[in-house]
């Protein structure tokens, strides 16, 4: 009796042993034939910028250089607005299937903070693909007003918020790495938000402000002409294009970096191996022309894994949190 019941139970034990490896198999074999099959239409890469700005002109070559890997167009859709909400909300709620991708930025980090009661978290709901580029931004001040950082911070000091500063707006990049010095600095200046960095830019050449931190290959020609005087760089090394300029770390507050930065990302609950067949093109872009283009203009070119794109997106999200907390910044 007790026999017949034994031998009932590890038959049904492995009847459904059986049933689980089979369907663990059809899964498998169904993950492997959704890559080999990816992709079946153009691809449509958000981006959370206007045409013609510098994440745009990132996403365009970037798309340019990834249909040829793909063999299906990817088509650039902007879609500005509410500092990069906008653009990862509509991929958020796209179909799972790598076929609707987001030009992830700084600003999908920032956002967490900034605008706490969005429903979207971009550490929760979207499979980072791969960090695409980083891009130092570049402390320069109008002529005369100092010619290192260490003068201006010794001029900040004697003087409190006599100083002006010139940024594209609340949360900007910029913004943010200027925040940041003046809290490691413990120094007081006076912060002019502009909308967009041409506008801060013109009124930082006309002597309106003082100071301000911009894309690097926004000001290198202003720098180059004397028109301008780079004081630091933002990045943990210095870069070529600028090699002379030190960087903040290393002007007196050792682990500063404050760079601009954009990747590729889905939604989640895109397939694994639609995943490693988007990073795999990506990566064979990002050491063809792309790189060659971007390194011109003193952007690194990165090329990260999936794991590493998204610990680099959660501890920039934690960064700029304590930061914005700390300074009170309000979006625009």
């Amino acid at each position: 009796m007790s026999c017949t019941i034994s031998c009932g139970i590890r038959r049904r034990d492995i009847l459904v042993a059986g049933a689980v490896l089979m369907a663990c198999v059809g899964l498998s074999m169904h993950a492997h034939a959704q890559a080999a099959d990816f992709p079946t239409r153009p691809i449509q890469l958000v981006v959370a910028a206007p045409a013609g700005g510098p994440s745009d002109a990132v996403a365009r070559m970037l798309a340019e250089d990834m249909a040829k890997m793909l063999g299906q167009a990817v088509i650039v859709d902007n879609k500005p607005g509410a500092g990069g909400a906008i653009a990862a909300d509509a991929v958020a709620r796209a179909a799972p299937d790598g076929h609707t991708l987001l030009l992830s930025w700084i600003g999908n980090a920032t956002n967490q903070t900034l605008l706490p009661r969005q429903a979207l978290d971009i550490n929760r709901d979207f499979l980072h693909i791969t960090q695409v580029v980083s891009g130092a931004n570049v402390l320069v001040a109008r002529p005369g007003v100092a010619g290192s950082l260490r003068e201006l911070l010794l001029l900040a000091k004697a003087q409190p918020a006599k100083l002006s500063y010139a940024s594209a707006g609340n949360g900007s990049s910029g913004h943010l790495a200027m925040e940041m010095l003046k809290q490691r600095a413990g120094v007081s200046l006076v912060h002019i938000p502009y909308r967009g960095g041409a506008l801060a830019l013109n009124d930082l050449l006309g002597g309106q402000v003082d100071l301000m931190f911009l894309n690097q290959d926004a000001v290198m020609p202003y720098v180059r002409s004397g028109r301008l005087v780079a004081l630091a760089i933002s990045s943990s090394a210095r870069n070529a294009q600028l090699a002379e300029v030190p960087t903040v770390a290393e002007s007196g507050f050792p682990g500063f970096e404050a760079t601009a930065w954009a990747g590729l990302s889905a939604p989640r609950g895109t397939p694994d191996a639609v995943v490693q067949r988007l990073h795999a093109a990506a990566l064979k872009v990002l050491q063809g022309p792309f790189r060659t283009k971007q390194e011109a203009i003193g952007a690194q070119v990165v090329g990260s894994t999936p794991a590493q794109y998204a610990a680099f997106v959660r501890s920039e999200t934690d960064k700029w949190a304590v930061v914005i907390k700390t300074a009170g910044i309000r979006p625009d």
